[in-house]
């Protein structure tokens, strides 16, 4: 194992200190993947085991560039063991560990976005998708800034806030019965379960030797309170290094609190602060450019990113009549880049804000037979095929999973209609039993029969 790769003045700093918490403030292009995988290997050569190290990521792709990174410093068998992961993976363990103590079974199934906006419309009446997408969004808002149900409600400013205070409370019993959470609860009610249950906290506690969190920025208020129950209040040799920039922090929108940098030093009074300033990434120009756009902002920390790879091409600002025009200038931009410098067409990137705007550029490519890949777009596990296999998967190890069991019972079509669905979910409604289990109740024939009944029963066989 070796962790010799050469490191600048301040990253080997940030490597080096253990003794007590520390904040890393990496600016863009700073390396702090460089940072964090050199400070497991670090972390290993003080005795720690690979499965006492816990690394939190914000993606499931930087999970595994991480561990892969980890593996060339640490070997195979290492990396394989640590605890690396996003925070809702993390929180899921937890959950199917000790789950059971917050009521949940080892097999509660998780939903997805459109699985929370079914029961949202089941839970208001409605059949509005655009009503249950605005419901789930305050929802996540909330849980996100730890309000449950009735905070929501106190919380409530407007008869609109109050109609989603009621959906969260509806919504959360249907889960509760369907042995089911959402991906907001993979954090909250592992920081429930570890707040109440001191046992299980002081366990987790125990299982992890120091936790490293990469993007610290883009925390919400749950997850840092998350980190806090793991890490605990272990004064000046608190475990636990967190890497984050003020300047990266855009997810507002979603429940992330700079409060939570800002909170650090007065939770942590003994935390370590170490600026990564050194840009491995960008030119002169760009650092130049970048810092005037964000000289404006409110400042946390000092820092102030510079470079050694030269002033660059200077950044030109091009003012264009609309997306066809914007698209076009692009275009000859690269044809002007392919035969006056030779550059490949796999060095050039389009970037856009919204996938709607990714039409223009489409066309005007296609049109000069300049090949072209777009990343992103839909996820392969949100095709409608991928979610009916899902289904079946999740009906099969949890007969509780309602949601499951309406996409299973109309995927392919089998004759099951609405209202037969209809007629079951208020038999199982009023007997207090998932839908599976409805269809095989003695007394259901009483409030079907016919084609529907057998129906019904052939596919519970």
């Amino acid at each position: 194992m070796s962790s010799s790769a050469p490191l600048n003045p301040a990253q080997h700093e940030a490597v080096r200190h253990l003794a007590t918490p520390c904040l890393v403030l990496a600016g863009a292009g700073s390396g702090k993947t460089r940072v964090i995988t050199h400070k497991i290997a670090r972390l290993l050569q003080h005795g720690l085991a690979p499965r006492e190290i816990a690394a939190i990521t914000f993606t499931n792709k930087a999970a595994a560039e991480m561990r892969e990174r980890a593996r060339a410093l640490v070997g195979a068998r290492a990396a394989r063991e640590l605890a690396i992961s996003t925070f809702h993976a993390l929180g899921l363990r937890i959950l199917r560990t000790d789950g059971e103590r917050i009521g949940l079974k080892p097999s509660f199934s998780v939903l997805d976005a459109d699985d929370v906006q079914g029961v949202l419309r089941d839970a208001g009446g409605s059949t509005d998708n655009r009503l249950a997408r605005h419901w789930q969004w305050k929802i996540s808002l909330w849980k996100n800034q730890g309000l449950d149900a009735d905070a929501a409600e106190r919380a409530a400013r407007d008869d609109d806030e109050r109609q989603a205070a009621r959906m969260m409370r509806r919504c959360a019993e249907r889960l509760a019965a369907y042995q089911a959470v959402d991906f907001d609860d993979l954090i909250g009610l592992p920081l429930a379960l570890l707040q109440r249950d001191a046992e299980a906290c002081a366990r987790w506690r125990a299982a992890f030797g120091h936790v490293l969190v990469d993007e610290y920025q883009d925390t919400n208020a749950v997850q840092y309170e998350l980190l806090k129950a793991l890490v605990g209040e272990r004064g000046p040799n608190g475990q636990f290094t967190a890497v984050g920039d003020d300047d990266q922090s855009i997810y507002g929108w979603r429940g992330a609190t700079i409060e939570n940098l800002e909170r650090l030093p007065q939770d942590y009074p003994q935390l370590r602060i170490i600026a990564l300033e050194q840009n491995y990434r960008s030119t002169g120009h760009i650092l130049r450019a970048a810092n005037a756009v964000i000289a404006g902002n409110p400042k946390l920390f000092d820092k102030k990113l510079w470079s050694e790879l030269g002033e660059g091409e200077p950044v030109r600002v091009l003012e264009c009549d609309g997306e066809e025009h914007e698209a076009e200038r692009a275009v000859a931009h690269i044809q002007a880049l392919r035969g006056s410098a030779g550059a490949k067409f796999c060095d050039i990137a389009v970037l856009y804000r919204a996938n709607h705007q990714s039409r223009a550029f489409e066309h005007k490519l296609r049109a000069a037979q300049i090949p072209y890949k777009v990343s992103g777009g839909q996820s392969w596990f949100d095709r409608a095929e991928i979610k009916d296999l899902c289904a079946w998967l999740r009906l099969l190890v949890n007969q509780d999973d309602d949601p499951a069991f309406l996409r299973a019972a109309t995927t392919p079509r089998r004759g099951i209609g609405h209202r037969t669905l209809a007629t079951l979910g208020e038999f199982a409604a009023k007997w207090k039993v998932s839908l599976f289990e409805a269809v095989f109740a003695p007394t259901l024939p009483a409030v079907l029969e016919g084609k529907a009944l057998d129906t019904l029963a052939q596919f519970g066989r």
